[in-house]
Parts: C-alpha cells; sequence; structure tokens
C-alpha cells in the first residue's frame, strides 16, 4: 500500500506527465508517482513524492544523507554530484543531484536521481516537522531533457490550500 504524506500538498504535473498507481510500478513506498511519456532506452523517467514527519532534529543534509544510504544499499556507483541549500530560515529546503548505476528490467544502466527536500512546520505544534521528498529518477541520456519539467513541478508544489 502507498504510504501516505504527512501533510497533504497540491502541485501541477508537467504537459505529458502521467500519475501512475505506485504499488503498480514498484514504488509502494511512496504516495505519488508520475511517468513521463517516452521511455529513454526501456527506462521511464519518474516523480516521485513521499515525506514523514520528523520528530529528531535532523538537518536536512543529514536526511538527506540517508537517502543516499539507502540508495547505496541497492545500487552501484552512488555519487552526490550536487548539493545545495534553498529557502529560507522559515521554509528551508535542499536540493542533492545523485548518479548510480542499478539493474532495472534485468539490464545495467546508468541513472540520475534530483532529490528536492522542503521542510514544513505544524503551526498548531511547532515541535512537529513534516519533511517532504520530491525526487526525479531518470536514465543519464534523458536527464536533461526532463530536468526542466522537475523543476516547474517542483516550483508548483505547496501545502493545500496555500494561496502563495
Amino acid at each position: 500500500m502507498p504510504t501516505t504524506l504527512p501533510l497533504p500538498i497540491e502541485f501541477r504535473l508537467p504537459e505529458g506527465w502521467l500519475p501512475a498507481p505506485p504499488n503498480q510500478v514498484g514504488a509502494p513506498d511512496v504516495a505519488f508517482v508520475a511517468l513521463h511519456p517516452n521511455p529513454d532506452a526501456g527506462f521511464t523517467a519518474n516523480i516521485t513524492i513521499d515525506g514523514e514527519y520528523r520528530l529528531d532534529a535532523a538537518t536536512l543534509a543529514e536526511i538527506a544523507d540517508e537517502s543516499v544510504r539507502r540508495l547505496r544499499s541497492i545500487a552501484e556507483s552512488v555519487a552526490v554530484t550536487n548539493h545545495n541549500e534553498i529557502g529560507s530560515a522559515v521554509a528551508p529546503g535542499l536540493v542533492q543531484e545523485l548518479t548510480f548505476s542499478a539493474v532495472t528490467d534485468g539490464v545495467h544502466r546508468d541513472l540520475v536521481q534530483s532529490q528536492v527536500y522542503l521542510s514544513m512546520l505544524d503551526i498548531d505544534e511547532p515541535r512537529k516537522r513534516a519533511v517532504i521528498r520530491l525526487a526525479l529518477t531518470t536514465a543519464a541520456a534523458q536527464y536533461d531533457s526532463v530536468l526542466g519539467d522537475f523543476q516547474d513541478f517542483v516550483r508548483s508544489v505547496r501545502p493545500s490550500g496555500a494561496t502563495s
């Protein structure tokens, strides 16, 4: 069963990207999946969303490092190629880009994953912090052609009901 997000969010999918049931595309640990309409050499670029409440004091950089460790447990040659803090003190975020090799559908592939971490405090309980992770995973050769779509998608994400 797909996970649920700690808080509802709104977003706009880039043109042509199609929602897919997480369980049916092998991503049961995420809340949402969208697939690019044109696979590259058999690999379908995808956008995923997951998140959780964090009651600990882990920084977004530490949480991003946790993702790297998880990916290293299932993939080869994981390298962090970009790691930047974004946002503000009120709405902090972090962008991380990873390159790695993995076997999918019996084929060895070079992949790129862009991850964006967004931290949102619960207004009613400020010690409760929701961390949302948005991720684009794509074949290395297709990365440049879908990155703009992902950036547009990230810019559209906001808490449900937010007006700005």
